[in-house]
């Protein structure tokens, strides 16, 4: 891939012009904070990039300030997927566990890793054997074992998507968000609500659309909600997670240039404007070959990849600013310091809540379900 990221295009730009673009593309700007010794040290010597900014806002005269470090965190899979299936998730693991740490390093309160961040994105290949192997238990499990070790070690909220086994309903999969105190402690876990059936994205061969609702997890550092990667397209689904209360809303993903890249920018900081909270978008990077071909009934040449995972994580912000992103090529840490105030700020400013029409919308979506819907359609008579 030739283009690291948008950053580097518009770092061509001249100053005036970078200030223009940057406030057309990216809100009011943040604040770029300093990377401690520690944290420069962990991403010169383990090859991956580090950022931090600050998300400014009025501090209120009645109410303390509530600074909270968010944390988004891509990778790359490590070894390739001819290895051996444990081989794979203990290279992943051990180098999950030097972002973590460079988060750590930042100062980082809540962190939240991409979809499925365990494995290969295998859901491509349709292929049963061997992959299902990666999926665990949510609370028992080798990943659940190293994410509680790593959140007690740092006193960090740490969010983290698999594929779990449900050992107590048949062994059924899914597609799961699994969130871990700052003490260690499980709090909780979500199932993804929206399965995609597009392209390679073959995913309901494995399983299908979760059975949690919309969780907000009530944490030491504010209210987090996760929307796993397609629920991003659905307005609705971000819209519950806030009337549920959360003030910030990971976006755990793994997606590909052809299909969405034009859509990453835009979507989670619509979320972030229309529903007043913080949203941390996070993607996987990288390009993963797999060792049988595969056709996914498009009409394209069999194929063993699925493309390029084009990273790009970033936080949006609910004044609808938002971060720089992280490289499309390269493993990477994003933090963003925040004040959860900001939330209420934002709602009191522009009033959505209070504007939004929420019974109508519940009267049209009750009837828009019976069986003899017909839409509100009025018809021109010269037709």
């Amino acid at each position: 891939m030739s283009t690291a990221s948008v950053e580097e295009i518009i770092a061509k730009l001249s100053p005036d012009d970078q200030v223009q673009i940057k406030r057309l593309l990216q809100g009011n700007p943040v604040e770029a904070l300093e990377i401690s010794d520690a944290a420069q040290a962990l991403a010169r010597d383990h090859d991956f990039e580090i950022a931090a900014f600050k998300t400014n806002s009025v501090a209120d005269v009645t109410r303390p300030a509530r600074k909270v470090r968010i944390a988004v965190i891509q990778n790359s899979i490590v070894l390739p997927t001819t290895a051996p299936l444990m081989d794979q998730y203990k290279a992943i693991e051990a180098r999950v566990e030097k972002l973590i740490d460079a988060a750590a390093a930042m100062g980082a309160n809540v962190a939240c890793l991409q979809e499925a961040w365990t494995a290969p994105f295998f859901f491509c290949t349709r292929e049963k054997r061997p992959w299902l192997e990666f999926a665990e238990d949510a609370r028992e499990g080798p990943s659940a074992k190293f994410i509680s070790r790593m959140a007690a070690k740092y006193g960090m909220v740490i969010v983290s998507p698999i594929l779990e086994r449900d050992s107590a309903h048949g062994q059924t999969i899914w597609n799961t968000a699994v969130v871990f105190s700052h003490t260690g402690a499980y709090i909780g876990k979500h199932r993804k609500n929206h399965i995609p059936r597009v392209g390679d994205f073959n995913e309901s061969t494995y399983y299908f659309e979760g059975n949690t609702g919309h969780p907000v997890f009530e944490t030491k550092f504010g209210k987090v909600a996760i929307n796993i990667c397609y629920g991003r397209h659905h307005p609705l689904n971000w819209m519950m997670f806030g009337l549920n209360g959360a003030e910030i809303v990971f976006n755990p993903s793994a997606t590909v240039g052809a299909l969405s890249e034009p859509l990453w920018s835009i979507e989670a900081r619509n979320a972030s404007i229309a529903n007043s909270y913080f949203v941390g978008a996070i993607n996987r990077v990288g390009t993963e070959s797999f060792p049988n071909e595969f056709t996914s009934g498009d009409g394209k040449p069999a194929h063993k990849d699925f493309g390029h995972f084009y990273g790009s994580s970033y936080v949006a912000n609910p004044d609808g600013s938002r971060t720089p992103g992280l490289s499309r090529v390269r493993d990477g840490v994003l933090v963003n310091e925040v004040d959860l105030n900001f939330c209420m700020a934002v709602k009191d400013k522009w009033c959505f809540q209070m504007t939004a029409r929420y019974e109508l919308y519940a009267e049209g979506l009750a009837n828009y379900l019976k069986p003899d819907f017909q839409p509100q359609v009025v018809r021109d008579p010269s037709l």
